[in-house]
């Protein structure tokens, strides 16, 4: 484990050595005071889906109180991830990633900028993605608690970039907690563009079960389709997948097993295959 805790360590070195950099652009307050790291997240994962070569990729996340920015109430983030989720504020559990799909070629760019909370559940943030290409949110998000036992949750995000112009992702999600320990969840994202003039929509219902210390065993129903494709549903399928810690709380290993149903067009019959993800996740 000497080489993750390496990696990690550098992880966390560069990211504080860039934060500190980045924060001394907006003044003279130490960044030792109170100044931070948060959220930071690195992660390998290699995907081997059917009839395609393995895929072999890196991400990365974190964002960070700078004192000089947060004397202006605004919040730095930077990452590596698909540019096109992180504009258009794609579920992490909708993302290409989670259903074991082949990156595309805007994946994996570096994007960061500045995140403002307005309040009543509006945040809105600026940014620059691979490009570097400008890009701006407008997000609210608002959860209601239906009783005991279940939740609601509404995210609405309106985006402009300069070749989607503007566009919006809605995403609902409601979840059920069957015990202290079983947990049930229906995620549904839609999301529409003045470009494509046309909804991409993905749903998850999934069965969540912790087994305490980070274990996690997960079974999905996952789908995704598009509209004016000629077909309702491109692609749908089964996933099962096993979350646990490698080294104390901070490494963690995943296994995601799925077998898939798809089709693009309406001329094509629906080609069934079987994809393995494995992914290391290090938390700094």
């Amino acid at each position: 484990m000497d080489a993750a805790v390496t990696a990690r360590e550098s992880l966390r070195a560069t990211t504080e050595w860039l934060a500190r950099g980045v924060d001394s652009w907006f003044g003279d307050h130490p960044f030792e005071d109170g100044g931070s790291v948060r959220n930071g997240r690195f992660q390998l994962r290699l995907l081997l889906r059917e009839r395609n070569s393995p895929d072999l990729g890196a991400r990365f996340n974190a964002s960070f109180r700078l004192p000089n920015i947060e004397r202006r109430t605004a919040l730095f983030f930077l990452g590596r991830d698909d540019p096109r989720e992180v504009v258009t504020d794609q579920p992490q559990a909708l993302t290409r990633e989670q259903h074991l799909q082949r990156e595309n070629s805007r994946s994996d760019a570096f994007f960061a900028g500045l995140g403002v909370d307005a309040g009543g559940g509006f945040d809105l943030r600026v940014g620059l993605r691979g490009g570097p290409k400008p890009y701006a949110q407008v997000r609210y998000r608002h959860e209601w608690p239906l009783g005991p036992n279940d939740r609601l949750d509404f995210r609405e995000t309106v985006f402009w970039t300069r070749a989607d112009r503007v566009g919006s992702t809605t995403a609902l999600s409601y979840e059920h907690d069957f015990s202290t320990t079983l947990v049930g969840r229906w995620l549904h994202a839609a999301t529409y563009t003045q470009r494509s003039q046309r909804f991409e929509w993905s749903s998850n219902l999934g069965l969540y079960r912790f087994f305490g210390d980070q274990r996690l065993l997960s079974t999905e129903a996952l789908l995704r389709g598009r509209e004016g494709g000629g077909v309702n549903i491109e692609e749908y399928g089964l996933q099962l997948s096993w979350e646990q810690p490698m080294h104390e709380d901070w490494l963690l290993g995943e296994v995601s097993l799925g077998h898939f149903r798809e089709r693009e067009t309406a001329d094509e019959p629906r080609r069934g295959l079987w994809a393995l993800g494995l992914t290391l996740k290090i938390r700094f």
